[in-house]
């Protein structure tokens, strides 16, 4: 069972990795936005009353909303992750293996979750040990 979870947590991630790299990409805005000009230019001979048009019109950006939040989305992870990459590469004594760490799976960073927890925890006790 817990290889079968294993496996599922695997092809969600890459699942997810694909669909934000074509949700924030360019070709696929423009492919959204061509799909809403059709179908809203195709609903506009239609009879509608004046709210059903306002609603198609809203439904259409509310769409294409979704693209451009995920490219500046995809924009602002990759600068934050280039930041952090620099400044752990930059510090001597900083461990190297978060570099790149948004490439690793939620097991891998869970596990270096865990270790900086227990550092965090042996810095409060030393502390504590050392102001009494």
């Amino acid at each position: 069972m817990k290889n079968l979870y294993k496996s599922s947590e695997k092809w969600f991630d890459k699942l997810a990795t694909i669909a934000m790299v074509i949700l924030g990409n360019s070709i696929t805005f423009i492919i959204a936005l061509c799909l809403v000009l059709y179908w809203i230019t195709e609903r506009a001979f239609v009879h509608q009353d004046v709210h059903h048009c306002i609603g198609d019109i809203l439904l259409g950006f509310t769409f294409l909303s979704l693209f451009i939040i995920q490219k500046s989305f995809n924009r602002f992870s990759a600068s934050l992750h280039l930041k952090v990459n620099e400044l752990v590469a930059s510090h001597e004594p900083a461990r190297n293996t978060v570099i790149h760490v948004e490439d690793k799976t939620e097991s891998e960073i869970a596990e270096l979750s865990k270790e900086y927890v227990e550092l965090a925890q042996q810095a409060n006790q030393d502390s504590e040990g050392s102001s009494t």
